[in-house]
C-alpha cells in the first residue's frame, strides 16, 4: 500500500486554501521573501541569537528586495497591496522576529510618517534612501516612565530663531544604535497649551546618541536602545509639517506597524507548527512516531485550525486596508488575537518536543521569548482590550 505523501510545512498544508485568496503577485511576494528567509536568514539566526547580535548587512539586501514602505507608492517605494506587504512580514518572522520588526520600523514607523506627515522635500531626501537601505531609520515615541501613556511624555522641542531645540529621552527604541535618523514625538510649547508634533532628527547632529540596550532575554537577535537629546540643536524643516498637533500622529503609525504585526506573527507560529510536525513524525516512542497519538494529533490540529483562523483574521484585515476602510478598533482585534494564538502555539511546540524544546537546534524557545516582547511593544495585549471594550460599550477604560 502507498503511504500518503505527508506535508512538510503548514505553507503545505494550506488547510482553507488560502493561497487561491491571493493575487499572483501577492504570491510571488511571499515566495521571493521566503526564499530570502530560508537562504539567508535560517542559516545565521541562531547563531545572532546567541550572540545577541544582528547581521546589520542583511538590510540592503531587504532595501534591494523592496522589503521597506513596500506598499508606499513612489519616492522608489515598489507600491504593492498591502497583502503583499503582510505576508513579507509573515515570512520575515518565520525567520525571527528581530527581522520582521526592523522592516516595520523602517516602513512603518519611519518612512510612512514621513510619507504622509513629511513635506515634498522631506519626501524626496529621505524616502528613495531609506526605501533601498542606504538610510536606517528607528522611531522614538516611548519614554522610561511614559510606555502605554505616551501623552505623558516629558520629552520638548523649543522653539529657536533658527529652528529648535531638543530635550529629554527615548527609551525600547529598535534600530536606534545603528540608525541614520529618528523619528521623534514631542511636546511643543503653543499659546493653546502643549501640542506634541514629529521631527525627523538626524544621528550626527550635536547632543543626539543612541546607546544599545544589553541583556535581554528576548529580541536578541534586534538591535534596541535608547535615545538621548541632550540639548539637540534642529535646523528649522526637521519638524514634520503635517504631523497633527496631538496623539493622532504617533499613534497613526503605531497603527501601521500593528497591521504588519498581525502578519508577522503568523510566521513565527507556522515556524512552531512545522517544527513540531516534523519532530512528532520522527521521533519514535512505544514502537512507532508520536505522531500517531490521539493527543500529539489533537494538538498538531487545534494548531492548525487557530493558525488557519488567525490567517483569515490577518487576509480580511488586509483587503480592508487596501479598500481604504481599515479602522484602529480592527487592527487591534488582530494584534491582539494573533499575537495570542503564535505564543499559545510556541508554548504548545515547545512542549510536544519534550526536553528537546528548549535547545537551538529548534527554533522553539527563540520564537516564544520574541513573541513576549510582540505582545508588549506597539499596544499591550491589555491596551488593545481596552481599545476592543472602549468601541463596543463607548465608555473609555484609560482615563
Amino acid at each position: 500500500m502507498n503511504q500518503p505523501q505527508i506535508a512538510q510545512s503548514f505553507q503545505e498544508l494550506d488547510l482553507y486554501d488560502v493561497n487561491d485568496l491571493l493575487t499572483e503577485e501577492e504570491r510571488m511576494v511571499r515566495d521571493m521573501v521566503r526564499r530570502f528567509v530560508d537562504d539567508e536568514v535560517l542559516p545565521v539566526i541562531e547563531e545572532h541569537h546567541r550572540a545577541g547580535s544582528f547581521p546589520t548587512e542583511k538590510l540592503r539586501t531587504m532595501g534591494q528586495l523592496g522589503l521597506f514602505g513596500p506598499s508606499l507608492k513612489g519616492y522608489g517605494c515598489p507600491g504593492l497591496s498591502n497583502i503583499s506587504y503582510g505576508l513579507a512580514m509573515q515570512e520575515l518572522e518565520r525567520g525571527d522576529s528581530g527581522f520582521r520588526s526592523a522592516a516595520s520600523v523602517q516602513g512603518s514607523l519611519v518612512m510612512w510618517p514621513i510619507y504622509t506627515y513629511g513635506s515634498e522635500e522631506q519626501k524626496n531626501r529621505y524616502l528613495p534612501k531609506l526605501a533601498s537601505g542606504e538610510l536606517i531609520g528607528c522611531f522614538g515615541l516611548t519614554e522610561p516612565d511614559y510606555g502605554s501613556d505616551p501623552g505623558g511624555m516629558v520629552t520638548r522641542a523649543e522653539r529657536t530663531s533658527d529652528g529648535w531645540v531638543l530635550r529629554g529621552a527615548k527609551m525600547w527604541i529598535t534600530n536606534s544604535p545603528i540608525a541614520d535618523l529618528a523619528i521623534v514625538w514631542a511636546k511643543v510649547r503653543g499659546d493653546q497649551g502643549d501640542s506634541i508634533r514629529g521631527f525627523i532628527v538626524e544621528s550626527d547632529v550635536a547632543g543626539y546618541s543612541a546607546p544599545e540596550m544589553k541583556n535581554k532575554w528576548s529580541l536578541r537577535a534586534s538591535l534596541t536602545g535608547e535615545l538621548v537629546f541632550d540639548e539637540c540643536k534642529l535646523p528649522a524643516d526637521a519638524l514634520l509639517p503635517g504631523s497633527p498637533s496631538n496623539l493622532k500622529g504617533p499613534l497613526s503609525c503605531l497603527t501601521q506597524a500593528r497591521y504588519g504585526i498581525s502578519w508577522g506573527v503568523l510566521g513565527s507560529a507556522q515556524a512552531c507548527f512545522d517544527s513540531a510536525l516534523r519532530y512528532t513524525l520522527e521521533r519514535e516512542q512505544f514502537g512507532g512516531p508520536i505522531a500517531r497519538f490521539q493527543m500529539v494529533q489533537k494538538k498538531l490540529a487545534e494548531m492548525a485550525v487557530d493558525i488557519t483562523k488567525a490567517q483569515m483574521l490577518a487576509w480580511r484585515l488586509g483587503r480592508l486596508k487596501d479598500a481604504g476602510t481599515m479602522t484602529p478598533t480592527q487592527v487591534s482585534v488582530a494584534k491582539l488575537n494573533n499575537v495570542g494564538v503564535a505564543l499559545d502555539i510556541a508554548r504548545l511546540s515547545r512542549e510536544m518536543h519534550g526536553a528537546m524544546g528548549i535547545l537551538d537546534e529548534y527554533p522553539i524557545m527563540r520564537h516564544m521569548m520574541n513573541l513576549e516582547s510582540v505582545k508588549t511593544y506597539e499596544g499591550t495585549n491589555d491596551i488593545h482590550t481596552l481599545a476592543i471594550g472602549r468601541h463596543l460599550t463607548g465608555i473609555s477604560a484609560f482615563s
